[in-house]
């Protein structure tokens, strides 16, 4: 069966009924009592973000001379430190920046850079170098190891579709694609094993979301009224589910949503603006929240996308990429730009930024000073990025 639609099936709690075996739900609700101090909150770009449009290298005449098409106005950066700028969409993040708690990890990549779509998601959901595959995600090796029991919401992931970054031994992390909590039900079998593996492992999979559901809702309900106005976008209410969660203590160390629609080929001017509005305008209305919420120091927002843009312009657009920016907001990260701006004169054979930064020291970095657990663990080798928190 196609992954995609397996978890789609059986990881995505939308309702309907199931039908369990009585032991695999007494193992589905089992408790850990494990209460983590911090949390992570990933915002997937999916498409390969325009990171010299994001984050602009505006000094540079150069970054003008290869995009005469598609180069942001020098009168309409937000200009930022050291002659970098965000892009005019992205006021709330020159703003979080200027709070001190947005840190920008330049040239973020990795070697020998793959520009498909999957392959690159892939690469960077399960932490794997370009020539290895592996059928677990890194954050679901992570929970597999950080929960010494079945947890069933040591992960979050709230959108259309499941992660592969999640995917993990067992099921310690659930996807669900709106926090409805009034459609599910469960009927006790027999409890005995059926002779089918795989439907054994449906039945543990259906177990565990619907335990795990139960908790999202107990922590929905307990939160705090809502303070903060968020805007009518689907990253936007997504988010503002994942703050109520925070904000309710449920015990999850992984939240996970993502935004589509940065595939710029074409049009780029416009609709680049929009896509970085809605993420802007979400993230920021999130980050008031928690931070209001008193929890912005336990909370680090990770922003990432497979890859970058070439640096030429194509006459509309900008085609497929290696190197680009990630954002790291909250958490206690320490409010920098790390790493050299962009060198748009020593560009690689394909007309691409060099990565300076692979993604797998800043996971190892994520890891190690947000859980005190080594990366090595779960096959990280490279050594933790410094100087983010």
């Amino acid at each position: 069966m196609n992954r995609r639609n397996f978890f789609k099936i059986t990881a995505t709690c939308t309702g309907g009924l199931v039908v369990l075996p009585d032991f695999l739900y007494k193992y589905a609700v089992q408790q850990n009592g494990f209460k983590p101090g911090n949390c992570l909150v990933f915002v997937q770009l999916l498409g390969g973000n325009d990171g010299l449009n994001t984050f602009i290298p505006y000094k540079d005449e150069l970054y003008y001379k290869y995009r005469p098409a598609v180069a942001i106005n020098k009168k309409e950066v937000i200009s930022g430190s050291n002659e970098m700028g965000f892009h005019p969409a992205l006021r709330g993040f020159a703003d979080i920046q200027q709070q001190g708690n947005l840190t920008v990890i330049q040239n973020v990549g990795y070697p020998e850079p793959n520009r498909s779509h999957f392959r690159s998601q892939e690469i960077w959901e399960t932490a794997s170098s370009s020539s290895e595959f592996l059928s677990h995600g890194w954050l679901g090796r992570f929970l597999d190891q950080h929960y010494k029991e079945h947890h069933p919401v040591g992960g979050v992931n709230i959108d259309n579709i499941d992660t592969l970054a999640l995917k993990g031994e067992e099921p310690n992390s659930l996807t669900m694609n709106n926090l409805n909590f009034n459609t599910k039900q469960v009927v006790g079998g027999s409890g005995k094993l059926s002779e089918n593996p795989q439907l054994d492992f449906v039945r543990r999979i259906a177990a565990s979301a619907i335990d795990g559901s139960e908790e999202l809702e107990r922590a929905y309900k307990q939160a705090p009224p809502q303070e903060v106005s968020y805007p009518q976008s689907k990253l936007a209410k997504n988010l503002e589910w994942i703050a109520r969660l925070i904000k309710g203590d449920l015990n999850t160390s992984v939240y996970y949503t993502s935004l589509n629609g940065f595939d710029t080929h074409s049009r780029q001017l416009s609709e680049h603006a929009s896509r970085l509005s809605d993420l802007n305008d979400a993230v920021y209305a999130f980050y008031k929240d928690i931070k209001g919420a008193g929890k912005l120091d336990e909370v680090t927002i990770v922003v990432f996308s497979e890859f970058g843009r070439r640096v030429q312009d194509n006459g509309g657009g900008t085609d497929h990429g290696t190197a680009a920016p990630m954002f790291i907001i909250g958490g206690k990260n320490k409010g920098v730009n790390i790493g050299s701006n962009p060198n748009l004169s020593s560009l690689d054979t394909n007309g691409d930024l060099v990565h300076e930064t692979d993604f797998r020291s800043v996971y190892a970095s994520l890891l190690k000073d947000k859980f005190s657990f080594n990366p090595s663990l779960i096959g990280i080798k490279n050594a933790p990025a410094t100087g983010i928190f």
